[in-house]
């Protein structure tokens, strides 16, 4: 048969999900991670260009994020070495034919940022590289931050390992079964795990894993983005620019250490795998580029692809299964899981602890209702 390990919670993925998760409870139970790659993040945290927004994704996601904020501001002691935000802007840009759009942007959001309106020669002044002529309106968030990805995702994990995590690699899950007092959980390589609660944080595959534990189906669809970075024009100083969006989400541009990072901004259905870039999206992605800035893709320096995988509404899923006892949802966090990571961890432990929401939660809008995963069904 051979060795069992058993624990108070098993968390199943080792991304920004289950390690935040990891975190929040491993102060209070014994809590094991298997994850199936080498390395924990190996997909999607891995690959995420991810930016601390407040005024990005559907309300429940807001509230999240600022719910988060106070985490990635301010880490506790020791968590990380270097700071997780950093300045950079974001500037949402429009065509003429999009300025209907931009206004609604604007509308739904004044109450929760200070939006500065930009007409034509301001979007230029603040970033030199969108093509004159192109954008005739935007909207600039001075208040969203580059967020430091492996350094939030590692300070989640050494933490959870100091307070006696187990976290183990190469552990892909082949079957779940409920046995009495919980469940008991097989892995191809590294043995079987046994504990009364299951915590699925298995990012694309989650819907295959709850399929595995019998559990209902939540509708996850995995959706590939691709991306790629170039080198800025010659001799230019790209550092203090904005990330530039496009206001339909047709594209983005942001500065990466010394290069810019391009991406379509595309969400294509896809089956969960090692996602690759697809050449299609790359061209779009040129031709979309070229023709709002002043830049020339002669040549890319490395590109990728991840999986941003939601549900119907695109709001996470978070809380027990309706159907099988003790197996819980953590999944759907789509382009918002690294934004969201401190908050969500905080309040699916709480969950899982039978404790009450925080009230620091609460008092930003955060609501259970609008995560459960009975709301998919209703």
């Amino acid at each position: 048969m051979g060795e069992t390990t058993r624990s108070d919670v098993i968390v199943i993925g080792g991304g920004i999900a289950g390690a935040s998760v990891a975190d929040a409870l491993s102060a209070a139970c014994r809590v094991v991670v298997l994850e199936r790659e080498p390395q924990p993040g190996y997909h999607t945290t891995g690959r995420s260009a991810a930016l601390f927004a407040p005024v990005y994704g559907p309300a429940p996601i807001r509230a999240l994020t600022r719910a988060s904020a106070a985490f990635m501001s301010n880490p506790p002691a020791g968590f990380t070495d270097s700071p997780i935000l950093t300045p950079r802007g974001a500037l949402f840009i429009a065509r003429a034919d999009q300025e209907p759009d931009l206004n609604e942007l604007h509308d739904e959001l004044r109450s929760e940022g200070n939006f500065q309106q930009l007409d034509a020669a301001g979007i230029r002044r603040l970033h030199p590289l969108v093509t004159e002529g192109y954008a005739t309106a935007g909207l600039y968030d001075e208040n969203c931050q580059d967020i430091d990805v492996a350094a939030l995702h590692q300070g989640f994990l050494k933490r959870a390992r100091a307070q006696g995590c187990s976290v183990v690699t190469g552990a892909e899950v082949t079957a779940l079964a409920q046995q009495a007092g919980g469940w008991r959980v097989q892995t191809a390589s590294a043995g079987a795990f046994e504990a009364p609660c299951v915590i699925n944080a298995a990012g694309a595959w989650a819907d295959q894993l709850g399929q595995m534990a019998g559990a209902e189906p939540i509708g996850l669809v995995p959706k590939r983005r691709t991306a790629m970075q170039i080198n800025p024009p010659a001799d230019m100083e790209i550092g203090h620019l904005p990330i530039a969006v496009d206001v339909n989400e047709e594209f983005y541009v942001k500065p990466v250490s010394q290069q810019l990072l391009l991406s379509p901004a595309n969400e294509d259905p896809d089956l969960p795998c090692d996602v690759q870039p697809d050449e299609l999206d790359v061209a779009i992605c040129i031709d979309r580029v070229e023709r709002a800035f002043d830049l020339r893709v002669t040549r890319i320096q490395t590109r990728w692809a991840g999986l941003r995988s939601f549900v119907a509404d695109k709001c996470p899923v978070a809380g027990f299964s309706a159907k099988v006892p003790g197996f819980f949802w953590l999944a759907g966090q789509g382009g918002y899981g690294i934004q969201t990571a401190p908050a969500l961890g905080e309040l699916a432990a709480a969950l899982v602890l039978g404790k009450p929401l925080p009230a620091s939660m609460v008092a930003e809008g955060v609501a259970l209702s609008d995560l459960a995963p009975e709301r998919l069904s209703a």
